[in-house]
């Protein structure tokens, strides 16, 4: 399709000559602010952007950023507290910010499609999907019900969901994450929108899960001719996405590019920060530092001056700290926002010389301590009813983890990877004695373990500790942070309280947290400093095993850099062992020593980190590792996708457990 074609623009007027298709949507100098208790709080100032056909434009930075206010505030879908305050927003050349309400209303839905991260804010849990569905069709479409009907079944199955007519009488509980995320991209694509705005929309799903509805919009934008602004924290996403991307941070867009060009040679020392954030798969036997960002984004209320990212730079001087440099462009097909944009280095030799090895990987032969070894171990749970005679009615089985065996050394990682469902936190858990198992065996030090807490000595309790992945479970709202590390000191240690709170200010210190958090409350701390504090009140007894369960996987990457860097000092320092659970797998091979691969209760595949990632894999871990997306434009990943998702533990399959969804499936013999 031929179209005029224009300049592309940055906040501060043409950043190139370069000419690109006509842009479906346009924003220029876009400011945005929100009425609070504090004050007035400029959220986004002076944004530009556009977006052409088919063309997905990726906007990434850290949570607070201000990306999602950007495409809510552009269609003017904003809290009542929220209101645009200057700029211009286009689509297909009707301005938006002055558009009557009730014609706004109707783009909304219409020539304006949204995906959220959460699919349950745009599904009513009381109503049948089809019905939701077809309601688009009808006020957006101008169809009766049996059109409707025909269009949301030819949708859904254009968004590849597996039996879409019985998918019509399902309420969105019924429904697995993957499923209702494709049925809100169903409802969002129905009226063939202008503009699709997708706001983190794989976010909350598993990696395989992902690696399909990334295929799928992908496979959607070629047919559809919608512009698609896509919103994330992820830079992996972002490569398999997009066309260009913008990075924003407090509210600003400190960089634009095309793809390629800002991977490969980003100008502006945010961008360069966040790919040095990103865990690299490697299978070196060296544990590699990561690159972090000090400090943190600037609350609204009290931004600085000049440049907003100079408090956390690496290259800042002094007239950087008195004048805001605008969005100018630097090349054809990149802007920055930076004035020194000059000196940013290329991010491979800058990761080199902004990380340090920090310690081999341990194997097991040259260092024989055993720490922990689980034989056989089982947790299983009652499930429903079966039957319906009383007397006679026996209950079926769910078998979260059947036969579990794994050992780990000391000083030693042990990462434990696989999808939501598939008994990773069960394994954990039973370790730790909270769910206890029901059969098998777990030995530390090798003294068999009691298999419940309450059954448990308190010097083992003090050996083994846990970080969750909601830092809100293992913090009293109500008590300060030195009172949380004070306790285990107490209770498991011996301390009196004066000490404790004394040696509580120290963990703090190592943790890299100011003294003076030892007298906040938890609602006082961001998310990062939260989980600094739980890992602190972790390390307070000085376990000899510390189980991590998906410690970062709420966090931004940024944060989760310095919380990995963070686990590998302690190990160094106090010689503590980690049983590191996630679905992350570059988190994971970047920590660990060692591998098991769980699904559905059982272990796939266990060994060193370097075996388990280097061909032969098993099906399942070779399907994991293809979904995983790599910050890297130039990778060509191979794609192995799988159908489904991991079944119920109450009725597990016959012989090999991932033989119904396995790509190399071979008959009988699985």
């Amino acid at each position: 399709m031929s179209a005029p074609a224009l300049p592309v623009t940055g906040a501060s007027g043409p950043a190139s000559d370069m000419l690109v298709p006509r842009p479906v949507f346009e924003v220029e100098g876009l400011s945005i602010e929100y009425e609070t208790e504090l004050g007035i709080l400029p959220a986004v100032r002076d944004v530009s952007l556009s977006v052409a056909e088919h063309e997905s434009f990726g906007v990434v930075g850290e949570s607070g950023s201000g990306k999602s206010t950007l495409a809510m505030g552009a269609i003017r879908y904003l809290a009542s507290n929220g209101r645009v305050t200057a700029g211009s927003v286009r689509l297909n050349g009707v301005e938006l910010l002055t558009l009557p309400k009730k014609e706004l209303r109707e783009l909304w839905g219409g020539r304006i499609g949204i995906v959220y991260q959460s699919p349950l804010s745009a599904l009513n849990p009381s109503i049948q999907i089809g019905k939701q569905l077809a309601e688009v069709a009808r006020r957006h479409l101008g169809m009766d019900r049996t059109a409707a009907r025909v269009r949301v079944i030819e949708m859904l199955s254009k968004v590849a969901m597996p039996d879409p007519e019985e998918v019509l009488r399902r309420y969105p509980h019924q429904l697995s994450g993957g499923m209702l995320q494709r049925c809100v991209i169903a409802m969002a694509l129905m009226t063939d929108p202008s503009l699709l705005i997708m706001d983190e929309p794989t976010t909350a799903l598993d990696v395989t899960t992902q690696a399909v509805v990334l295929d799928l919009v992908a496979d959607l934008k070629r047919e559809f001719d919608s512009a698609i602004l896509y919103i994330t924290h992820d830079l992996g996403v972002i490569t398999r996405i997009c066309e260009r991307v913008g990075v924003m941070y407090a509210g600003e867009l400190m960089e634009q590019a095309d793809l390629r060009t800002l991977f490969k040679r980003p100008r502006h020392p945010y961008t360069l920060d966040l790919l040095g954030c990103i865990p690299k798969f490697e299978t070196t036997p060296q544990k590699r530092s990561l690159v972090t960002i000090p400090g943190s984004i600037p609350h609204l209320d009290a931004l600085p001056e000049g440049c907003i990212f100079a408090p956390r730079c690496r290259f800042v001087e002094a007239a950087c700290t008195t004048a805001r440099p605008p969005l100018a462009g630097i090349a054809p097909d990149q802007s920055s926002a930076c004035r020194r944009w000059q000196v940013v280095p290329e991010p491979q030799r800058f990761i080199c010389e902004a990380t340090e090895t920090l310690l081999p990987v341990v194997e097991c032969a040259t260092q024989p301590p055993l720490l922990l070894e689980a034989e056989g171990v089982q947790t299983h749970f009652k499930g429903p009813a079966e039957g319906w005679l009383p007397g006679r009615r026996g209950h079926k089985v769910i078998r979260a983890v059947d036969g579990a065996d794994l050992s780990l050394c000391v000083g030693q990682t042990l990462g434990i990877v696989g999808e939501s469902g598939s008994g990773k936190t069960t394994v954990a858990r039973a370790v730790i004695g909270l769910t206890p198992a029901t059969a098998g065996e777990i030995r530390l030090n090798g003294e068999p373990l009691a298999r419940s807490t309450q059954k448990r000595s308190r010097s083992t309790l003090k050996e083994i500790q846990m970080v969750f992945q909601n830092p809100d479970a293992s913090l009293n709202p109500t008590r300060s942070v030195g009172d949380a590390i004070a306790r285990p000191l107490s209770l498991l240690g011996g301390l009196a309280r004066k000490e404790a709170l004394a040696r509580a200010r120290g963990l703090l210190r190592a943790v890299s947290l100011p003294e003076s958090y030892a007298e906040r409350l938890p609602h006082e701390l961001s998310g990062g400093e939260k989980q600094r504090v739980a890992i602190a009140r972790a390390f307070a007894a000085e376990p000899a095993l510390i189980l991590c369960d998906e410690p970062i996987s709420s966090l931004d990457v940024s944060v989760q850099g310095s919380l990995m860097n963070l686990l590998m000092q302690l190990q160094i320092e106090q010689k503590t062992s980690y049983v590191f659970i996630s679905h992350d797998l570059s988190a994971v091979q970047h920590l660990s020593d060692a591998i098991a691969v769980v699904y559905l209760g059982k272990i796939m595949e266990v060994g060193a980190a370097t075996a388990v990632l280097t061909p032969p894999f098993h099906p399942y871990t070779e399907a994991l590792l293809s979904a995983v997306p790599v910050a890297d434009p130039d990778v060509e990943q191979e794609a192995i996708r799988l159908g489904g998702s991991v079944p119920s533990a109450m009725e597990v399959p016959p012989g090999c457990r991932f033989h119904p969804r396995c790509p190399r499936f071979l008959g009988d013999l699985c």
